[in-house]
């Protein structure tokens, strides 16, 4: 199988990259135990383990799991078992609350609006109290705070990205035990502006479950699997065919899972995969390295690599005990993984790489630390520039270098443009 290395690319935007590393971590703490916690991480050491306690006076809430920047001073935190949708400045202090999404999961934003998943069955919207059977996708307005609209999806859904004026929402069917039902096999589709769904793409992966990674057109997509005959691996996932009515819209990389994943600067995705079986009680890990356009257009024969680049996946072999994240700096395209240190009961650490794979150091952090977000020149629409720009570059909402011809929402010199793909 052909390697695919980073280096020449990464070294180069290394160059080009803003110099200042401004991490934000989230630690999710103990499900239940009300002891969450933010740090805060500049230029090679931790500023707090405390960032938000220090800064409001009271703690986070209980298992946040989600974090996004959703505006130049605004910062989104889902936080789960508090029910709440917390808006925080970059500064870390508190804005304001949303209330309404119980369980609530992971979000998406266009710059205007926020969308979450959640495991819920009601939501008190502007308009009242909405129900429905499965699961849903709130939309809330960033200048409010309030829930406008909801639509239903699946059972459990988790993962959400926005492409296009849609969103794209994994399901998974399997974490609501008391409701008797199978896992779900689907991607839904809805149209962010009306939120009506446009309909559901069966992948025939079941349990579709965490945070997903978007670069351009392109999802990578976890499956755990049942941990017990289905095994786990991951999917990538063309929004831009799905779009089109293609039925070809993913690919299954079989006993790859994706536990954790994330962009590239350059377009494609880390991974850190995580197995675990009920037969044996036993996790086993892996790396990846995904080129999602190289993959698609040679029918899965290319674009596939176990090894991360320089030392970053034997030093997560050999340094991490429970790898728990892993995260590329867009603004600068250093590398950062996170450990839950074996027991997942004491404080973890987070790892750093130089954009060529080179290791730096470790930091200690909190209990779980499982999320992250990057600070830097964030525009509007959620897209921030890397580096010095010359006109001709384009960038899309997560901040990625993108081809002239991509089809989409770009930020070109500041300003945001819809980009059709020359005929």
């Amino acid at each position: 199988m052909k390697r695919i290395y980073l280096f020449p690319i990464l070294a180069l935007l290394a160059l080009t990259a803003f110099s200042q590393e401004r991490l934000i971590i989230l630690n999710e703490g103990n499900w239940q135990s009300n002891n969450a916690r933010i740090s805060y991480f500049e230029d090679g050491r931790i500023v707090s383990n405390k960032w938000f306690e220090q800064a409001n006076g009271y703690g986070i809430g209980d298992t946040p799991n989600d974090i996004i920047q959703v505006g130049a001073d605004l910062i989104a935190i889902a936080v789960n078992w508090s029910n709440i949708i917390q808006y925080i400045r970059t500064d870390g202090t508190a804005v304001a609350a949303t209330e309404d999404i119980p369980n609530n999961r992971k979000m998406a934003t266009d710059g205007d609006f926020l969308y979450i998943t959640s495991y819920g069955h009601e939501c008190s919207t502007v308009s009242g109290l909405w129900e429905c059977t499965r699961g849903y996708v709130a939309k809330v307005d960033l200048k409010t705070f309030k829930v406008i609209k909801c639509c239903e999806v699946g059972y459990e859904p988790e993962g959400i990205a926005y492409y296009d004026g849609c969103l794209f929402v994994a399901n998974t069917g399997g974490y609501a035990f008391q409701e008797d039902h199978e896992y779900e096999t689907t991607v839904s589709i809805i149209d962010a502006e009306t939120m009506t769904k446009i309909r559901d793409v069966d992948t025939g992966v079941i349990n579709l479950y965490g945070k997903m990674s978007q670069t351009g057109q392109y999802l990578c997509i976890n499956s755990p699997g049942d941990y017990y005959d289905t095994p786990a691996c991951s999917m990538i996932f063309d929004c831009r065919a799905a779009l089109d009515g293609s039925d070809e819209c993913f690919m299954i990389l079989d006993d790859i899972p994706a536990t954790y994943n994330c962009a590239t600067t350059d377009g494609k995705f880390f991974a850190i995969g995580s197995s675990f079986s009920y037969y044996t009680y036993e996790y086993r890990f892996n790396t990846a390295l995904i080129d999602p356009k190289t993959l698609f257009e040679t029918d899965g024969a290319d674009g596939l690599d176990d090894c991360l680049p320089g030392t970053v996946s034997a030093d997560i072999k050999s340094k991490l005990s429970s790898p728990y994240g892993i995260y590329v700096n867009p603004y600068s395209g250093y590398i950062y993984a996170t450990d839950a240190n074996g027991d997942f009961n004491s404080p973890g650490k987070l790892h750093q790489w130089t954009p060529e794979g080179t290791y730096v150091g470790s930091y200690k952090i909190y209990i779980n630390p499982a999320h992250f977000l990057a600070l830097g020149d964030w525009k509007p629409a959620g897209v921030g520039r890397i580096g010095m720009q010359r006109e001709t570059e384009c960038f899309n909402l997560q901040g990625m270098k993108v081809p002239q011809d991509w089809q989409g929402i770009i930020i070109r010199n500041g300003k945001k443009y819809i980009n059709i793909k020359h005929q």
